[in-house]
């Protein structure tokens, strides 16, 4: 506890560092202040329950957001819908490779049509987040033209805002500032998912909750080492004179991740786990068969979602992974700066060396991912209340404690930086591939 005081004291010590944390909890208390700002015209007594599903998820996400008919509605959601298909299209579109190439000017111009594609996404997912969502609720007090109309401007305002608020958390504060929103999103239901969970259990269930909050603690430190295990690649650098001093001859590790891809591949698999049910909603009427299909796939808790959750969160994981690690260009800066891994030549066996390494971890990492993932469906099966089990695991989970180590990692750098002890007893708080290291 005295090391703990003292850690704090040297945080805010340095003046840069208690800056940047008051700007960014400045910040985030103005994001979260208009989550509960409802659209002009909603009565919000009239609103329906929080949605389930993906819609659910995205709640989530905004912290209540969307399920309050807020102007932050639809968050930083549609910024991030844009620039995963600006990401995608950097792969397979020789234009935005060229572009992402041209270094500076490039990435201003890649970051203008994500602004741009940002509003059009905007606009589309309004439509469709008002029609779905609020309109069928009756909440709606004004004219049906006037209410879209206005709730299309006021939600992509909103999400421009959004989006400026993460750029000025990044810039002025701690951390990635759109990873912050999404965290603090999270964080937000946190409290009173306990909450809920305790009432629920009530005094005669204390010890049930204390064994449920022992285990999410043992999930979280599994999230952890999965978050930060890799593999090490040593790659040694020739000695090389330049004006009588002598460079290189040392040798260095090119750390892959386990979990290369992040909590894409369950966004992705999660986008697409209500087309069965959807689908079959079609024909339900007519196919005993398809009525099945549809009820299986609506109830996330069934063994036959989470098996194709599961798959699908798999596939996803080698498919991103091979689309934003790239071995090839991997071996080309290392024989470009004189860097090779011994006892394997440079050029294309480096490659073929490197994406075998990342296919053989690419493998449990995705069976990790999927585990993590369809955590909080065998949570509610074991007793657990379905709000309190969705920190139990999924993308909510993955996203916490990435950027949670992230915004530790820059808070130990500055500390380090002033010759301050560091935040653990160690004095080094950072991604040390030796903790997690896989064979």
């Amino acid at each position: 506890m005295k090391k703990f005081i003292s850690t704090v004291k040297n945080i805010f010590s340095i003046e840069d560092l208690r800056v940047r944390i008051l700007n960014t909890v400045g910040f985030l208390i103005i994001f979260r202040l208009g989550s509960f700002v409802v659209l002009p015209g909603v009565d919000p007594s009239r609103l329906g329950e929080a949605p389930e599903g993906i819609f659910g998820l995205i709640d989530t996400f905004l912290g209540g957001a969307f399920s309050n008919a807020s102007i932050f509605g639809l968050g930083i959601m549609p910024y991030i819908s844009a620039s995963i298909v600006l990401q995608l299209l950097t792969v397979g579109v020789p234009y935005f490779q060229k572009m992402q190439k041209e270094g500076e000017s490039g990435r201003k111009r890649i970051n203008q049509i994500t602004r741009v594609l940002t509003i059009l996404i905007t606009i589309a997912q309004g439509i469709g987040y008002v029609s779905a969502t609020i309109l069928p609720t009756g909440a709606v007090m004004i004219s049906t033209s006037l209410f879209m109309f206005s709730s299309l401007v006021l939600l992509s305002a909103g999400t421009m805002f959004c989006m400026w608020l993460g750029e000025k958390i990044t810039e002025k504060g701690i951390g990635n500032g759109i990873s912050m929103l999404i965290m603090i999103g999270i964080i937000s239901r946190f409290p009173g998912a306990l909450i809920a969970e305790g009432l629920e259990k009530g005094t005669s269930g204390m010890l049930l909750l204390i064994i449920e909050a022992l285990v999410l603690f043992f999930v979280v430190v599994g999230v952890i080492a999965l978050t930060e295990a890799t593999r090490r690649i040593p790659v040694q650098y020739a000695k090389q004179v330049v004006g009588g001093k002598v460079y290189g001859g040392q040798r260095q590790y090119i750390p892959i991740k386990v979990n290369a891809s992040g909590v894409m591949p369950i966004i992705f698999a999660q986008s697409l786990m209500f087309l069965p049910a959807l689908i079959a909603q079609i024909w339900a009427s007519e196919s005993d068969v398809a009525n099945y299909i549809g009820n299986t796939f609506s109830d996330f808790t069934s063994w036959q979602y989470n098996l194709l959750f599961a798959v699908l969160i798999i596939i996803f994981t080698f498919f991103y992974t091979a689309i934003t690690v790239n071995p090839e260009q991997i071996a080309e800066d290392m024989k470009r700066n004189g860097g090779f891994v011994p006892g394997i030549k440079p050029g294309a066996p480096t490659s073929e060396f490197i994406d075998g390494i990342i296919s053989k971890i690419t493998l449990p990492g995705s069976i990790l991912l999927a585990a993590v993932a369809i955590l909080p469906a065998l949570a509610i099966i074991a007793g657990v209340g379905g709000e309190f089990a969705q920190f139990y695991g999924g993308t909510s989970l993955l996203i916490m404690v990435g950027v949670i180590l992230d915004t530790l990692r820059q808070i130990e750098s500055y500390l380090l930086m002033r010759h301050y002890e560091g935040m653990m007893k160690s004095g080094n708080l950072k991604n040390n591939p030796s903790n997690y290291q896989v064979a």
